[in-house]
């Protein structure tokens, strides 16, 4: 991994309530953009129903070909919410 996404999990975890959490909300954020960009490289013709969302952070610094990079970056920015449902197990 790259030194900024170290330098950065302390932002990172502010925004959920532990680094397993964040991994969690990272991978769901993560699929979303990857079936954006999938979507985005099909001619209109071929496309289908994807459940896709477009990349809420500015696209300009936002890398395309980097979901993951671009989850975190949505995370950081608090552009992504989470709230716990439940409480864990006892």
């Amino acid at each position: 991994m790259s030194k900024r996404i170290f330098g950065d999990l302390d932002g990172l975890i502010e925004q959920v309530d532990s680094k397993f959490t964040l991994v969690n909300v990272a991978m769901l954020r993560a699929r979303q953009l990857n079936n954006w960009i999938r979507m985005e490289e099909t001619p209109p013709t071929e496309r289908r129903e994807y459940f896709a969302s477009e990349p809420l952070v500015d696209r300009e610094s936002a890398n395309r070909n980097k979901p993951v990079s671009i989850a975190l970056d949505e995370i950081a920015a608090g552009k992504i919410g989470y709230t716990r449902t439940r409480e864990g197990i006892k």
